[in-house]
């Protein structure tokens, strides 16, 4: 149980895609008494290495990271699950001396660990099996037509193939009769942790140049064999983790949804997939720093500025 009279210290980074985190949490914590979660929703799946541009073995061998690789592609993940686990992480690496830095670009979570969940209610054994038998019967491309006319909010925030968070708003549309956007998240920061919170800000024409640079790369490290290899595995666009950014375009292709990934292996079709995955990361990136600068307390830093940055970081008790 967390004692409240005695807040957690923690340091937390967020940045979007190609803004540096890795990089910058190896200069700060690579020598230190500290262990990093990984607050990035992709991150977890296993397999998929080169398009969520994971830590490599090397990198997670000098720092620890939590909640990476902890999930097969088919499987679902959710931000509740993350809070759940990030808290009892914390616990754990505080009760061993050792400072918790939790980082990521997928601002959502890093905002209801440090706020709190909206208090949306829980669905019904009934409403839940309803909402499964429909999905099972329809589609998911129905539920989220359906989603779009009860509650159009939600509906733009969440991707068309995201079966868990469709599911989940239409519950609770089911079950409270209103839409899930009417449920607010909190705002105010937990008196939990002593939380120190830094963002990284880059010039925005510099964090697209980056991320056009990253995707290029993923391509040069081999991300088309990825994708082989998943598809070989028996995963397909419609599972979770293959509806990520670097992922997804492989299939909305017309020549791989026809052909298969090793479509992606002709130059003009590569080039394609790779100006689609650098044009969504770049939307999300814009999207990810527009919802992070509504968190209240954010140091926003310039990432080169290694001292400065050293300095924000939490003493232990």
């Amino acid at each position: 149980m967390r004692s409240k009279s005695k807040p957690r210290p923690l340091f937390c980074l967020f940045g979007p895609t190609a803004s540096g985190k890795t990089e910058l949490l190896l200069d700060l914590f690579g020598e230190a008494a500290a262990e990093v979660i990984s607050a990035d929703s992709m991150q977890v799946y296993r397999g998929m290495d080169i398009g969520t541009a994971k830590p490599t073995l090397e990198e997670r061998a000098r720092l620890v990271h939590h909640l990476v690789d902890i999930r097969q592609p088919d499987e679902p993940y959710h931000v509740g699950e993350f809070v759940q686990t990030a808290e009892t992480l914390i616990d754990d690496i505080v009760a061993r001396g050792r400072l918790p830095v939790v980082s990521g670009g997928t601002a959502f979570y890093i905002r209801s660990l440090l706020c709190g969940l909206p208090e949306a209610p829980a669905a019904s054994a009934d409403v839940r099996g309803l909402m499964q038998a429909r999905l099972a019967r329809d589609g998911i491309e129905a539920l989220h037509r359906e989603l779009n006319a009860v509650d159009p909010q939600s509906a733009a925030r969440i991707a068309p193939g995201d079966r868990y968070r469709i599911v989940r708003a239409l519950e609770i549309y089911h079950t409270a009769g209103v839409p899930r956007s009417r449920f607010k998240q909190p705002t105010s920061l937990r008196d939990d942790y002593r939380a120190v919170i830094v963002a990284i800000d880059r010039p925005r024409e510099e964090l697209y140049r980056r991320i056009n640079l990253r995707v290029r790369r993923m391509f040069h490290q081999g991300l088309v064999a990825e994708v082989e290899r998943l598809v070989a595995d028996g995963y397909g666009a419609t599972d979770p983790g293959l509806r990520a950014i670097g992922y997804r375009e492989f299939f909305e292709h017309p020549h791989v949804s026809v052909e298969g990934p090793a479509a992606a292996r002709d130059t003009a079709v590569r080039a394609s997939i790779e100006q689609a995955i650098a044009r969504n990361s770049r939307r999300y990136a814009k999207r990810q720093l527009t919802f992070f600068r509504q968190m209240p307390a954010v140091q926003w830093i310039a990432p080169d500025d290694r001292h400065a940055v050293a300095q924000l970081v939490p003493r232990l008790p």
